[in-house]
């Protein structure tokens, strides 16, 4: 059972996260011939105010 977890920035469409979730899917099938249904994927929505890069919030970039 494979196991994916993305962290990621909130803000991206209910839409884009289904595209995102099918792509990496259908990746680690083609990789490890394991069944679609077995696949888990974890998405973790950060807010902007709880991520840093460079030392500086992503609210405030």
């Amino acid at each position: 059972m494979p196991l994916v977890h993305v962290d990621l920035i909130a803000g991206r469409s209910e839409d884009q996260l289904r595209d995102l979730v099918k792509d990496i899917t259908a990746a680690v099938v083609k990789d490890t011939n394991c069944p679609a249904a077995h696949v888990h994927v974890v998405l973790n929505e950060m807010q902007p105010n709880r991520y840093a890069d460079g030392g500086v919030l992503r609210s405030e970039q």
